[in-house]
């Protein structure tokens, strides 16, 4: 996804939060794994030094950087938004999204976010999505958090690890994402 992000003209860069270590897309077992060892304020870190050096890239021409993750990183890009907003002006976060405990101080967000969200999802519930996209926008923050119906979770995972893959709305959404990337960063 960061090559094809890239290739639409975006500076893309994947921090390695996982230091190296690699699971490939039929190993779920071993990919829940790294997830659960991944300590959050490592993470956290890592992910606020990537931002740094986008900023500080001389190919970035923006004032400001979007994030975008998918599962775990969409949970991520959340989490990186709500933290950085002196360099994250946009966040496009598909299925998956702090909650509960796990949930920031969204007071200090000012990204604008465009969520991807899927209604058939053990991971990372609907009606949650709802809840928080209101509750964001309660604070007056600028949230869409759009439930795609009859999607589960990973619809856009090239790989169908899980099969979910749904081609014809990851060829819909997926303008739509760079789009708004392209409104809030450039």
């Amino acid at each position: 996804m960061t090559d094809r992000l890239g290739a639409t003209g975006f500076v893309a860069l994947a921090p390695d939060l996982y230091r190296g270590e690699l699971a490939e897309h039929t190993e779920m077992n071993k990919a829940a794994e790294l997830m659960q060892k991944l300590p959050p304020d490592r993470a956290a870190r890592d992910m606020s030094a990537a931002v740094d050096y986008l900023s500080k890239h001389p190919a970035v021409t923006s004032s400001g950087i979007g994030v975008m993750g998918f599962c775990m990183g969409g949970m991520l890009a959340f989490l990186i938004a709500a933290n950085r907003p002196d360099k994250v002006k946009a966040a496009v976060p598909f299925y998956g999204f702090p909650q509960g405990a796990m949930e920031p101080d969204w007071s200090k967000m000012t990204a604008a976010v465009s969520g991807h969200m899927a209604e058939k999802d053990s991971f990372f519930a609907a009606a949650a999505a709802r809840s928080l996209e209101a509750k964001l926008r309660g604070m007056g923050k600028d949230v869409t958090l759009t439930v795609h119906a009859g999607a589960g979770h990973a619809f856009m995972g090239p790989h169908n690890a899980l099969g979910t893959l749904d081609t014809a709305l990851a060829a819909r959404v997926w303008p739509l994402a760079i789009n708004f990337l392209r409104q809030h960063v450039r």
